[in-house]
């Protein structure tokens, strides 16, 4: 059966005076839908509708308005904003403002607002919340992505395979690599830099997944591909080629994520030891990179960290090191971001994009995250469905027990409800039902009544009874056929009657 997903988002578009344009088709506020159909493969496709509510700013926007700099009339205008996630407000600037920047037309905030200069007329105006709603909202390739399983590879981009797959909790771990304690003394205070800079990016993911956060220092753990020296940086150098073997070697140290419920995030901070310091990263071009770090699709990212130049002074061994923990984790949240498919689309030069700051996501981010996942949970129950109706199938004598039974109508029901409510624009109910549905399909999909049937063929179930009912069945089975023939003999007999 087709799958057609409705995706509504509510945008409000609130005009300072002096700044509709002239050919505005009513007096304000008016209300008007733009709608429009993406079709993924023949089975599949995505009907993005935004629903456009024009109306003048109220008194208190226009004061809020007014700020001496764009982030600071960002932070008045969240506190007047009750929107919802997924729901977004563009304001509308006259020409002549100087709230926005010489030769910036659009401000993209830390929250679920926009300010934008005012165009002369109203189709101007609409290409350019087209461009809007294209950086701050769900677009057809960010959804798209999310269903990169039923979508050809060819219409999926560059980022489409980088993030972990939706998930109802991820486990990262933080570890420094000391190949070379003899030389260097290593400290780093992570649990600081984690609740400095993750905590609030995971506090404002909380209610996506559940999260657990862990971290280990590992002695004499080596990258296993040996960097090649460079006569003219007296240097140590990693080329692109080469990254991909130093992953496994590492991983082996790292402990065992096959215990593990959830995807394993893994970030290395590895320190070089004496012999191959300084050591740097080359891209594919030869190029040195700039972070000296390098991210794993859906595995990890690995930080190189220098603590010798080439010409280290002798100084007495070992070297005590304390880690610019800013630095390093400038480098794992960007890969952290990478990870999740936090990525951003390519803005136009007119636009300015404030910094979402200590919370490391902004509002519009997290919404974009919630409609990728939203939709990607509603695709992964009905495979997890299907899958499951289609092994007990195979299965002619299995008993279904009405637990089983119970987590399968719930499991519909809740991707019915996320269907509905992704439709209406109620993105928060939306994702709840849909992370239900996947764990309703998933505890009836590993259902121990039925994972132990799926591993007890019949040839099994002969050569267990077999042996244990052959023996009664023999002496029964000749007593059978006696009677058979007593029964016969009579026939042929009768006897004698008076």
């Amino acid at each position: 059966r087709p799958a057609q997903f409705q995706l509504a988002a509510p945008l409000t578009v609130a005009f300072a005076p002096a700044s509709p344009p002239r050919d505005l088709p009513g007096p304000l506020p008016f209300s008007e839908t733009r709608e429009q159909e993406t079709r993924l493969n023949p089975l599949t496709s995505i009907v993005s509708r935004y629903e456009m509510l024009y109306r003048s700013t109220t008194a208190r926007e226009e004061v809020a308005l007014q700020a001496a700099t764009p982030r600071e009339a960002d932070a008045a205008l969240r506190l007047l904003q009750d929107a919802p996630l997924g729901a977004l407000t563009v304001y509308v600037l006259p020409e002549t403002s100087s709230l926005l920047p010489q030769g910036i037309d659009v401000y993209v905030g830390r929250h679920r607002s926009a300010v934008v200069r005012a165009t002369p007329s109203l189709a101007t105006l609409r290409a350019r919340l087209q461009q809007v709603t294209r950086v701050m909202s769900f677009t057809a390739a960010s959804v798209s992505a999310a269903l990169s399983d039923r979508v050809p590879a060819s219409q999926l981009g560059p980022d489409a395979g980088r993030h972990f797959k939706s998930s109802l909790g991820y486990e990262i771990t933080f570890s420094l690599l000391n190949p070379d304690p003899k030389s260097h003394d290593v400290h780093w205070d992570i649990e600081d830099a984690i609740g400095r800079y993750v905590q609030p990016l995971l506090d404002k993911l909380s209610f996506m997944a559940n999260f657990s956060v862990a971290s280990q220092i590992l002695y004499y753990a080596v990258l296993g591909v040996t960097p090649r020296f460079d006569k003219e940086s007296s240097s140590f150098l990693l080329s692109a080629h080469s990254l991909p073997h130093v992953i496994n070697p590492v991983e082996a140290r790292l402990g065992s994520s096959a215990a593990s419920l959830y995807p394993v995030l893994n970030f290395l901070l590895y320190v070089p030891e004496r012999s191959h310091s300084p050591l740097y990263i080359q891209d594919k071009d030869g190029a040195l990179v700039g972070t000296n770090a390098f991210h794993s699709p859906r595995w990890g990212g690995i930080m190189v960290y220098n603590v010798e130049g080439p010409a280290a002074p002798q100084a007495s061994l070992p070297l005590r090191v304390d880690v610019d923990m800013v630095r390093v984790m400038e480098v794992f949240l960007a890969q952290l971001r990478l990870l999740f498919g936090i990525s951003r689309e390519v803005l136009p030069p007119e636009f300015l994009l404030e910094s979402p700051g200590n919370e490391g996501l902004a509002d519009w981010e997290l919404d974009r995250l919630l409609w990728a996942r939203t939709v990607e949970n509603i695709a992964t129950v009905s495979t997890t469905l299907t899958s499951l109706a289609q092994l007990l199938d195979k299965i002619g004598n299995i008993v279904i027990k009405d637990d089983v039974a119970s987590e399968v109508y719930r499991a519909v029901e809740a991707v019915q409800s996320a269907m509905e409510e992704l439709a209406l624009g109620h993105l928060h109910s939306a994702f709840q039902a849909s992370k239900e549905a996947v764990t309703s399909s998933e505890r009836a999909f590993f259902d121990p009544s039925l994972l132990h049937l799926l591993y007890f063929p019949d040839d099994q179930k002969f050569a267990i009874y077999i042996p244990l009912f052959l023996p009664m069945a023999v002496p029964i089975l000749l007593s059978l056929a006696k009677i058979v023939r007593e029964a016969r003999k009579r026939k042929k007999d009768p006897t004698k009657t008076d």
